[in-house]
């Protein structure tokens, strides 16, 4: 499909992930916006939720998920929690030409790993395993053509992107990686909680999830490796640095590692390898990932990190992505490489 008009539906339009989509939509050449549900702020313009959308969707109201709505879309996005989209993907598949699902409902292969780590049984096992990683710089194969979409988390995108390529080429040991993210307050979700009233979070920084953590399996089965993941919520609105320490093999130098990751995104239009150490700053708003790595002769420690923003690249520019490619359209439109600095 390469024709203007992709005709699109955001079902759980109404939280951030949702308002992130919007916004990207606004700017890309061929997703037309039809359907925008929020069941919780049906009947809510959504210029009146977030006025950043005003002048791209001044006409925009919130509706109540109806199946007949999105039937026959090219293009539908989920962002419910994981049991719902779990629940409402197998009437959507087959019925829409790509279904890109922003929850975890449909990223781990193994289905046992869901009663421990997300507290339910997985009962969709054939879309489980129909279903493709949506990290185009791993499975852009695979997402060609695909019917349903796994969009990773944003941990996920980040700890993958710094570590991926080193475990491919044999540079760090697969076992005892430690990976600790800094993440925006973002990632709480709109809701109002304790974890995200301002009072609680501003000039704090809180780890949470520890030992863990429902990202865990997911950074494993796309790493490759065995991981202890800690993430911290830090005072800022949106962001995300990974940074990643793992015992190097006895063929790691300093050079191996930051020519394994140019090697690997070599012509990848979103990451960048960096010399000096990335920050989320310069990746905000942008669908863009800033890598770099270095070695530890003295300790014999890899240190690889990546900056993202995590509700773009992390979540629904990825979606984006991801959906672009299965959908045969330029795999960039509608995203942008270049943050909002300064």
């Amino acid at each position: 499909m390469t024709s203007v008009g992709t005709t699109v539906g955001i079902v759980g339009a109404s939280g951030f992930t949702g308002a992130e989509l919007l916004r990207i939509a606004a700017q890309h050449p061929h997703l037309d916006v039809q359907v925008a549900t929020g069941d919780s702020m049906a009947g809510k313009r959504a210029a009146d939720l977030y006025p950043s959308l005003e002048v791209a969707y001044p006409d925009l109201v919130f509706s109540e998920f109806d199946a007949a709505a999105v039937d026959g879309l090219d293009l539908v996005f989920l962002g419910l929690p994981h049991g719902a989209s779990m629940e409402l993907a197998p009437s959507l598949v087959g019925k829409v030409s790509c279904v890109v699902d922003l929850s975890a409902a449909f990223r781990l292969k193994d289905p046992a790993a869901y009663p421990t780590f997300y507290g339910f049984e997985h009962t969709q096992l054939d879309l489980l395993e129909q279903a493709v990683f949506g990290l185009p710089e791993l499975h852009r194969a695979e997402l060609r053509g695909a019917d349903l979409v796994a969009t990773p988390g944003c941990h996920v995108t980040a700890a993958t992107l710094a570590l991926r390529p080193l475990v491919a080429a044999g540079l760090i040991e697969t076992t005892g990686i430690v990976v600790n993210t800094l993440t925006g307050i973002t990632g709480a979700g709109r809701a109002p909680t304790d974890t995200n009233v301002f009072t609680n979070i501003d000039s704090n920084a809180l780890p949470y999830g520890l030992l863990a953590h429902r990202h865990t399996p997911e950074m494993e089965q796309e790493i490759g490796a065995q991981l202890l993941f800690t993430p911290h919520l830090v005072p800022m609105s949106r962001g995300l640095l990974a940074t990643c320490t793992a015992a190097g093999t006895t063929a790691c130098t300093d050079a191996a590692v930051i020519d394994a990751l140019r090697s690997f995104y070599d012509n990848e239009p979103f990451v960048a390898v960096l010399d000096a150490p990335p920050a989320t700053k310069s990746v905000l708003g942008s669908n863009a990932a800033h890598v770099s790595a270095r070695y530890d002769e003295r300790t014999g420690t890899v240190i690889t990190m990546c900056a993202i923003d995590n509700l773009t690249k992390g979540a629904s520019g990825g979606a984006v992505q991801a959906a672009n490619v299965a959908l045969g359209l330029d795999e960039t439109a509608g995203l942008t490489t270049i943050g909002l600095a300064p």
